[in-house]
């Protein structure tokens, strides 16, 4: 599934000779990732095209005349579509091809050289757990090298990844972004200092009834506990006041099972919150408070009278969504069209977590393929079973392939670069063809 690449800015330079040449910034769900030149990347096609051939993207044409400002803006939007393109083969973004491009341009970008570091990865329960790394290890490895210290079996990593999160002032916790595989979180949050952001593993999947395939491990099950916690004194859920006591009672028992079965039924939990932000609807200019999971959009929109509204978008009837930038620092609109009563239309809302939104909505809708299949859960509770009757699970090894997704009628949400400056569409059918494709030539 496509990534969540763009370029929105081009900086032309001067060579020591006095030529001259253009350095794209390129960006990952809003956030800078790294800085390059056309031929970087060119260099960069062509050894992918050595390893993958035809599965990689048409590169944007040289150019042998100089540049006008009309062709410089229509080779920074073919590189944005080509970084995307390139994103949809999940063989190219786990390849070494593609991984120590992007990690070499991280830390030269940066100008941080490969050497042994210390980073803190932060819990929920405000603890934090110091991994002795390397300044040029991915997300993967660090979360590999986090899942062994906390006796983490393997099998259950996939459950779990790397956010970057900021801490207020008044209380409030934000998640600012996910952090990608082959993203260098060392890196990535030099960068970030302005923002005072710190590293943290969270749970990631968005339907709360996976909880039951994580309880058997302990170091799992912590892991959730410490979350739920977190989200109950932060005011991510709304338990009644009877819930609420029967919550407070089983965490002064110290009861994690119990506790983690009871708050499964609690409104919210096991939603990504966003901060609070502006929506158009139903009136433009209200303020909202966005919840994502469990296959909805729920937003708790207060009126111009003072009324709140709560309003569920189910995701079943959501059609497209986009991600613009508008020209203003931080500032994002995310807008999907729904469908209300037969009647598409399209609702926005103003938002600086616009990007983690689209890879909640991406996520569900994945999740909801797999729960349509019935077989990667099966697969999942066969292989924790067999954990749970050899009592070693915190040892065992033994990786599990996962399955392919047949053909389903759920839409995947994918990434399409729109050429006007930058501006981002997901549609839903483009991507599923692909798997299709992909699956039929994968079976052959």
């Amino acid at each position: 599934m496509k990534l969540h690449f763009s370029i929105p800015a081009a900086e032309e330079l001067r060579e020591g000779r006095g030529g001259r040449y253009v350095v794209y910034s390129l960006f990952l769900e809003g956030f800078l990732l790294g800085k390059a030149r056309y031929r970087q990347l060119r260099r960069w096609d062509e050894q992918l095209r050595q390893v993958f051939g035809r599965a990689v993207p048409a590169f944007p044409p040289k150019f042998y005349l100089a540049m006008t400002k009309s062709m410089a803006d229509e080779r920074r939007s073919q590189l944005e579509q080509y970084l995307q393109n390139v994103t949809l083969d999940a063989n190219i973004t786990k390849s070494d091809v593609f991984i120590n491009f992007f990690r070499k341009l991280q830390l030269a970008t940066f100008k941080i050289q490969t050497q042994r570091a210390f980073l803190d990865v932060y819990l929920a329960d405000g603890s934090s757990i110091t991994l002795d790394i390397q300044t040029s290890d991915t997300a993967e490895r660090i979360l590999q090298v986090m899942s062994c210290k906390m006796g983490l079996a393997r099998e259950l990593i996939k459950y779990f990844t790397f956010f970057f999160i900021q801490d207020h002032d008044d209380g409030a916790l934000s998640v600012v972004k996910k952090v990608a595989e082959f993203e260098l979180p060392y890196v990535s949050l030099q960068s970030m200092k302005e923002l005072d952001c710190k590293l943290g593993i969270r749970k990631w999947y968005m339907d709360p009834s996976l909880d039951t395939l994580l309880t058997d491990c302990k170091a799992s099950m912590n892991l959730l506990y410490m979350q739920a916690i977190q989200e109950v004194k932060r005011n991510w859920v709304k338990p009644t006041e009877g819930q609420m006591q029967e919550l407070e009672f089983l965490q002064k028992k110290a009861n994690k099972a119990k506790f983690l079965e009871k708050i499964r039924d609690v409104q919210f939990y096991g939603y990504v919150r966003l901060d609070p932000c502006i929506c158009d609807y139903p009136e433009v200019g209200c303020s909202a408070e966005i919840y994502a999971g469990n296959n909805e959009i729920n937003c708790c929109i207060k009126l111009p009278t003072n009324q709140i509204k709560e309003v569920s978008f189910k995701i079943n009837r959501l059609r497209s969504w986009q991600v613009t930038f508008l020209g203003e620092e931080d500032t994002l609109e995310f807008r999907f069209e729904y469908n209300d009563s037969g009647t598409w239309e399209w609702i926005i809302l103003y938002t600086k977590q616009a990007f983690l939104l689209s890879s909640c909505l991406k996520k569900m809708i994945l999740e909801q393929m797999m729960k349509e299949t019935n077989k990667v859960p099966e697969m999942e509770t066969e292989m924790l079973e067999s954990m749970k009757n050899s009592k070693k699970s915190s040892i065992q090894q033994k990786q599990v392939s996962e399955k392919l997704f047949p053909k389903c009628k759920y839409s995947v949400s994918c990434l399409v670069m729109i050429f006007s400056p930058i501006c981002f569409l997901w549609t839903g059918r483009l991507i599923m063809n692909l798997m299709v494709m992909s699956l039929g030539r994968k079976r052959s």
